[in-house]
């Protein structure tokens, strides 16, 4: 591998995006990302074909991230691919298209880890401050909410997690109930814009240590709308506004309960957020806003590699490679990978 100009070819199919980047050191020249529409009429991804459009969309995707890079195949020097966790038929596609291509270019590739590098997205070379060793993330996606120190891009420890829902689930779970499209979450946190976040009262499950859980809130919503209802019919469009606000600050509120404990805990100040969750406005601002009230230092990643993507990919392949954790080619998808191997 070059070390004059170390490409980095990033493939990321973890769910129903199909995205590939290229990146040069730690600068993205391409993210592009496919997505798929036909989900919104099941009400949430359907496996079978969040794979089939996997296949149709990747050869093409790679070809326009090698093209808007001004690159071609014979200039990467490392192949970088989601092996987990997600869904398995997506995972395969991935993962056999990254093989294929590692063994027909005679070039290495690493397996990434889908979480890690939601992580290691905020090191991509954006001009901006990054967050300096150790630091604590809070990854929150559809599938996970985490609390993890990060003592390097390598060394990462899971303080805290989930037991039940993931945060990103709360929302599109609870929008559901309120009987909004999929995916849900974005359109809580349009409406909750316009209204009052102390409007309702819904459950916060106590939890021991740093662990979260949400069931327990989306059971609240539901009974109260199902209460609600019985006596107005119109009870959810006439609150609308107000029942996002309310859901999303108690979301808020049980995240930022363990962040606030954890960062006491540890006196790590570097406090980042990750996953696609973060691409929440509301989100963000309480985490600008904690940042000023606890004398932390917040680090926020751009929009763009909140969602799935394969610039984060990449990034973290960067890091792998470094530490010479290369793939070989009885790698498999795993949809179950845990974030720190045995």
């Amino acid at each position: 591998m070059s070390q004059q100009s170390f490409v980095i070819l990033g493939i990321e199919s973890s769910c129903d995006d199909t995205s590939a980047a290229i990146l040069k050191d730690d600068t993205i020249l391409s993210n592009v990302t496919a997505s798929q529409a036909i989900h919104e009429q099941y009400g949430g991804v359907v496996p079978e074909l969040a794979s089939r459009a996997h296949q149709q969309n990747i050869i093409p995707v790679v070809d326009a991230a090698l093209k808007k890079a001004a690159i071609t195949l014979k200039d990467i020097d490392l192949i970088a691919f989601t092996q987990g966790p997600g869904l398995m038929g997506s995972l395969v596609v991935g993962t056999a298209f990254a093989k294929s291509l590692s063994l027909a270019l005679n070039k290495p590739m690493v397996a990434v880890h889908h979480m890690h590098a939601h992580i290691l997205a905020h090191f991509i070379n954006e001009g901006v401050p990054v967050p300096g060793f150790p630091f604590i993330c809070m990854t929150v996606s559809g599938g996970h909410t985490q609390l993890v120190r990060v003592d390097s891009p390598t060394e990462l420890i899971v303080l805290g997690s989930t037991i039940d829902d993931a945060a990103g689930e709360a929302f599109d779970k609870t929008a559901k109930i309120l009987g909004f499209p999929y995916p849900g979450g974005p359109l809580i946190d349009k409406y909750a814009k316009e209204g009052n976040p102390n409007a309702f009262s819904f459950a916060k499950p106590q939890v021991d240590g740093y662990n979260f859980s949400f069931s327990g809130l989306k059971t609240s919503v539901l009974y109260f709308i199902q209460k609600e209802v019985a006596k107005n019919p119109n009870f959810i469009e006439e609150n609308k506004a107000d029942l996002c606000a309310s859901i999303q600050a108690t979301i808020l509120e049980i995240l930022f309960k363990k962040l606030r404990k954890v960062a006491a805990d540890t006196g790590i100040k570097d406090i980042a957020i990750a996953g696609g969750v973060s691409a929440n406005s509301g989100l963000r601002a309480k985490l600008a806003e904690e940042g000023e009230k606890s004398g932390w230092n917040v680090f926020i990643p751009k929009f763009e590699y909140c969602t799935d993507n394969a610039a984060m990919i990449a990034i973290a392949g960067k890091f792998l490679a470094e530490k010479k954790q290369f793939a070989h080619q009885d790698v498999s998808a795993n949809a179950r990978l845990p974030f720190v191997k045995p």
